[in-house]
């Protein structure tokens, strides 16, 4: 059976607050008693030698003969005993409850100690020696009551111990008495309402963030990514959980914008070659087919699209394999300056017709000897020089530079065209951007050369970048680890 996180918290807590509150209250009637008995020996000590002290030094006392009972030195109060130093009781002065002396059992104790044992007790033979002393026994005519004994001696004229005052008092039963008992149990359960409510209260502010949390969540499966949560819970794991959410559905979000866009733009880029082959095939099937100088024209044209249309759906093939992690690479040492010359030597022709050259300068030692799939490394030369190419002004050159960084070896290509703005060139990189919206595709492609270049470099460890400002012309910059590197 499954339950709520709130109750579970206050379950815990419950339980918790039990043992805790069972191993503290035991702890603390172990205090309290302790120093209820120690207060109990030093008030009963006390009396003691303060009795004796008013004895000390009198002339010798002459009592009517009086039965000692063990019962009556046991029995509830204090009972007041001056015994010899052989032990046998010469002066007893029971404590009055009320105006009535304490109710004494009639029948004798069968447990009755007598003096030459009595004297032996430890208490009895520190007050011989001169301390008064106390001790505790549990006495068998009181059903195993626990009783409190006080002997104090009592010195002569010359300082001799001559007599004895003997004191007892029976303790409570349960160690405490029953008030004290009273207040501790009402401390315990006073306190544990109040931890309680705490607890309910406490489990109550975790369980809320979390509980909001299930709900967005759920709402998200649901396909409402539109979701925040607030973070201001006052527990920093929460409020990173809650932060850590937010950016999700953010991140969820923006992959959903992406989604759409991509395919709105894959869907509008298909839809121009295929509409022109569509036309033309319409066209020569209305009768375009038997003129033979109109023909070829709208052929060619339809070879074009036709090849257009080849060249986007392989590009989206690269990137959808690149995405899934599925992109097929042989690694291998590769010389990225003669290939660097060779892609530029393939791309001549094209930059002649403008009117640009290639310059290809080197710094390092040796030549600069990259671990990487040789094909897509020429794919991303290709893409970078054909962009170089499309906005380097007429009669300047495109720079091809490459250098050893040890771990890495870097490559770049640099145009003096119009460069990027500022709040494009963080996107430049993004499928289908293009910094000029209104770019005719036949001359600027379907904005998917930088995502490619993009995609196979990372595939390959790398990374990519881009430095431009207005006016100032355009480096693009990819970095691929060095051939002296172990294969992962």
């Amino acid at each position: 059976m499954k339950t709520a996180i709130r109750t579970r918290l206050s379950f815990s807590h419950l339980i918790v607050l039990i043992i805790g509150m069972v191993l503290a209250g035991s702890l603390a009637w172990l205090a309290v008693e302790d120093l209820y008995l120690s207060t109990q020996r030093e008030n009963l000590l006390a009396q003691a030698r303060l009795t004796a002290a008013g004895l000390n030094g009198s002339p010798e006392f002459n009592f009517a003969p009086d039965v000692y009972s063990q019962t009556t030195n046991i029995t509830p109060g204090i009972h007041t005993r001056l015994l010899s130093e052989s032990g046998a009781v010469i002066l007893g002065v029971p404590i009055l409850e009320g105006d009535q002396p304490i109710r004494v059992p009639p029948d004798e104790d069968p447990g009755f100690v007598p003096a030459d044992e009595l004297v032996l007790r430890p208490e009895i033979q520190s007050a011989l020696e001169g301390e008064a002393q106390t001790a505790v026994r549990q006495v068998a005519a009181l059903g195993g009551e626990r009783v409190l004994y006080a002997a104090a001696p009592v010195h002569g004229e010359g300082g001799e111990v001559i007599s004895l005052v003997y004191l007892a008092t029976p303790l409570p039963s349960r160690g405490l008495p029953g008030e004290l008992v009273l207040k501790l149990v009402g401390a315990v359960l006073v306190g544990g309402i109040i931890a309680s409510i705490t607890g309910i209260l406490l489990a109550g502010g975790l369980a809320r963030p979390l509980e909001r949390l299930d709900q967005a969540a759920a709402r998200v499966t649901e396909g409402d990514l539109n979701q925040q949560v607030p973070v201001q819970s006052g527990v920093r794991e929460l409020n990173n959980l809650g932060a850590s959410f937010n950016r999700m559905t953010e991140s969820l979000r923006g992959s959903e914008k992406a989604k759409n866009d991509f395919i709105a733009d894959v869907t509008h880029e298909l839809r121009t070659p295929l509409t022109v082959i569509r036309g033309t095939v319409e066209t020569l099937e209305d009768g375009a087919l038997d003129d033979e100088f109109g023909r070829s024209g709208l052929l060619a044209s339809m070879g074009r699209e036709t090849s257009r249309l080849i060249q986007l759906v392989n590009q989206l093939l690269i990137l959808a394999r690149s995405d899934a992690g599925a992109l097929s690479l042989e690694l291998e040492t590769v010389n990225l300056e003669d290939l660097a010359h060779e892609r530029a030597r393939l791309l001549k022709s094209l930059a002649g017709q403008k009117g640009l050259k290639f310059r290809l300068s080197q710094t390092g030692i040796g030549p600069c000897l990259a671990r990487a799939d040789r094909a897509r490394t020429a794919q991303v030369l290709d893409n970078l020089l054909e962009n170089a190419l499309r906005y380097a002004p007429t009669g300047s050159e495109i720079q091809l530079a490459l250098k050893d960084l040890g771990t890495t070896i870097q490559c770049s290509v640099a145009d003096d065209g119009p460069g990027i703005p500022a709040e494009d060139l963080p996107h430049i990189f993004e499928r289908f951007y293009r910094v000029e919206k209104s770019r005719d595709r036949d001359s600027g492609g379907a904005g998917l050369g930088l995502a490619i270049a993009r995609s196979l470099v990372e595939a390959q460890g790398g990374r990519i970048e881009a430095y431009s400002k207005p006016g100032g012309g355009t480096r693009m910059v990819f970095q691929l680890p060095g051939a002296h590197l172990p294969a992962n």
